[in-house]
């Protein structure tokens, strides 16, 4: 059931916006990892030390996709973009003049809060506004992330080398303030209550074929959602480390990676048309199975050529699993609650790449092997399958019995 907001040019407008807004938004996940050996260095930490900034980075992104997606539930996109915009831009300038390692990563949690708006509560508004070109909205919306990834460490490098971390991050707080928030007012336009109402007449029907209520599908998509993101996180973080212990040495291990996120990117585009075609449940279960056919590749092959191909094919298998989570969330859920219902499985998709790397590097550590590591990566993508296949088999709809 479609609005005429939908699909509209003003839709599409706000789609590049959105975009322009989210490859912004988003760097405070990435300058982290820029910066690093510079903050390792200036402070003599360690490098578990040093690594503390990125972790708690990545636990303030998860709590604020969360926590921002119910602001833009109540507030609005451009409140929850300007307030973001704002605690982004004082963890930056905070971040320069901190005198420990300790009090810099409570900043970077900070950070990583207010960096979340560029993700999920994103995602959830743009989905408000497109109906048929739903999947292929959410998917470029997503793509700001890896965008993000591929554009900001590049542009970085530079002054990083000339002027260090500190001046890096004072430069991202004024292009922070000066994009986000006039752009975000570009969004202040707020979906017709009679969209919300078409929208939610549509996902009521899934939600009844599915026989699950609200609650105990959330969870199951939360729970899906640790399992295929511990899967992504064995190669994605560790696939450097993985690079030096075969003597290849960490800048292979780099172009890997980058393989990956351009992967990432061309994976998130296809899978948003092939949504907006088959639905989020069947396009998340084929990006899942093609995730763990890539794991599987990972085990018999470790040679450098095998490796860039398996790195790349990887890319374009994992890309579009975390965008379609929203999309099932949109198709069954109250379209109300988007921000908050989308926002929590962001949440859970980045805690389970937070586990994922955690327990892939254990699992190295007492094993002395990746190996066991990428076994491991495969059975918990096992149980992602097996939560999809139950929720797609639950919303088939019954054949009614014929009378004798």
């Amino acid at each position: 059931m479609t609005h005429e907001i939908h699909d509209s040019a003003y839709s599409w407008l706000r789609l590049l916006v959105t975009l322009a807004i989210a490859t912004v938004a988003n760097v405070g996940m990435w300058a982290v990892i820029v910066v690093m050996p510079a903050i390792e260095a200036e402070f003599g930490a360690g490098r578990a030390e040093a690594s503390l900034p990125y972790t708690l980075t990545m636990i303030g992104f998860a709590l604020g996709n969360l926590w921002l997606g119910q602001l833009v539930d109540r507030l609005g996109v451009t409140a929850a973009l300007i307030g973001a915009a704002a605690l982004s831009a004082a963890s930056y300038v905070a971040a320069t003049v901190m005198p420990s390692i300790l009090t810099l990563s409570a900043v970077h949690l900070a950070l990583g809060l207010g960096t979340a708006v560029g993700f999920g509560p994103l995602i959830a508004d743009i989905s408000h506004w497109f109906s048929r070109r739903r999947g292929i909205a959410v998917a470029l919306v997503a793509s700001g992330n890896y965008l993000s990834g591929a554009v900001w460490p590049t542009l970085l490098a530079d002054m990083l080398a000339d002027s260090g971390w500190n001046r890096v991050y004072l430069a991202l707080a004024v292009i922070t303030l000066v994009t986000i928030i006039p752009l975000s007012l570009l969004l202040r336009r707020r979906v017709p209550l009679e969209a919300h109402g078409a929208a939610q007449a549509a996902a009521q029907l899934r939600a009844k074929s599915a026989g699950l209520s609200p609650r105990a599908l959330q969870l199951l998509l939360g729970l899906a959602g640790i399992g295929c993101c511990v899967a992504m996180a064995m190669p994605q973080v560790h696939i450097v480390a993985y690079s030096v212990g075969l003597g290849y040495g960490p800048a292979v291990g780099a172009e890997m990676l980058a393989l990956m996120l351009l992967g990432g990117v061309v994976s998130r585009v296809i899978s948003g048309l092939v949504a907006d075609r088959f639905g989020g449940v069947r396009t998340l279960l084929a990006g899942s199975v093609l995730q763990c056919l890539a794991l599987f590749l990972f085990l018999p092959w470790d040679g450098m050529v095998p490796l860039y191909l398996i790195s790349a094919l990887f890319g374009l298998a994992q890309g579009g699993i975390v965008p379609s989570y929203a999309l099932v969330v949109r198709e069954y859920l109250p379209a109300r609650e988007a921000g908050a219902r989308v926002g929590f499985v962001m949440m859970m998709t980045i805690l389970g790449m937070a586990l994922g790397g955690w327990m892939s590097g254990w699992i190295y550590d007492i094993s002395g092997s990746y190996q066991a590591a990428f076994v491991n990566g495969i059975l918990w993508n096992g149980l992602n399958i097996a939560l999809m296949l139950y929720l797609l088999s639950r919303s088939r709809p019954r054949q009614r019995m014929q009378p004798a």
